[in-house]
C-alpha cells in the first residue's frame, strides 16, 4: 500500500518540526544557577511602521495600552522610555513592549542600545538587542531571544529620533519560573527599572 503526501501533509510535518525547534530554544536559553543565563535565541522584527522604523512588518505596538504607563526609565541625550506591558505568554516567554521618547532638541540615535556583543550588534543595527531582565530571587539574568544567526526577537532598524518623535519597541525573554513576578529591566543607556510581569 503507497500513501501519497499532499501538500497539507507536507505544512503539517513543517509545523510540526518547526515547533520542536521552538522548544529546543526555549530549553536552551534559561540562566544557570551561577548568577547569569547562557545566551538565548531568536528572530527579528523592527520598530512601530508609523513612527521610527524601517518600514517592514512588526509585533511592536500591536494592542498595547499606550495610557498605561508601568515604568519610565531616563535615558542619555534627554530620552526616555515607558514600558507599557510586561506579559508572561503561552510558550515560555516573556514580552517587554514600550515606547521611547526623543525629549531633547536633537536628533538621537539608538547607539549602545544593542549592547556590547559583536556578533549581537552586527545581526541586529539599531536595535534594542542587548535589553536584560533579572531574577533577582532566582539569581539570573535573561537575554533577548535570538535564533543561531543571533537575530534578536525585537525591534530592529530603528530609525533616528527626531525631536518629540517616539518609537514603540518590544523584546521577547524567556520567561523566569512561575513564581518569579518581579523582575529588573535593563537597556544600555538607560536607567534600570523594577517591573511586575502580568499573565
Amino acid at each position: 500500500m503507497s500513501f501519497r503526501r499532499t501538500p497539507r501533509s507536507r505544512r503539517g510535518v513543517a509545523a510540526v518540526s518547526m515547533a520542536a525547534l521552538l522548544a529546543l530554544t526555549v530549553a536552551a536559553c534559561g540562566g544557570d544557577s551561577g548568577g547569569e543565563a547562557k545566551e538565548p535565541a531568536a528572530s527579528s522584527q523592527p520598530a512601530d511602521g508609523d513612527k521610527a522604523s524601517s518600514g517592514e512588518d512588526t509585533a511592536a505596538g500591536e494592542n498595547v495600552d499606550r495610557s498605561v504607563k508601568l515604568a519610565e526609565m531616563e535615558g542619555q541625550n534627554d530620552l526616555v522610555l515607558v514600558i507599557n506591558e510586561v506579559k508572561r505568554d503561552s510558550g515560555g516567554f516573556v514580552t517587554v513592549q514600550g515606547e521611547i521618547t526623543n525629549g531633547g532638541d536633537q536628533g538621537r540615535n539608538s547607539a549602545g542600545w544593542a549592547g556590547t556583543e559583536s556578533a549581537v550588534v552586527a545581526a541586529n543595527p539599531n536595535s534594542v538587542a542587548g535589553a536584560t531582565l533579572v531574577d533577582k530571587a532566582g539569581k539570573k539574568r535573561y537575554y533577548v531571544l535570538r535564533d543561531t544567526d543571533a537575530r534578536c526577537l525585537c525591534t530592529t532598524g530603528i530609525l533616528p529620533l527626531q525631536p518629540g518623535k517616539s518609537t514603540a519597541v518590544f523584546m521577547q525573554f524567556p520567561a523566569p519560573p512561575n513564581t518569579t513576578t518581579d523582575v529588573d529591566f535593563t537597556l544600555p543607556t538607560f536607567a534600570t527599572a523594577s517591573l511586575k510581569i502580568s499573565g
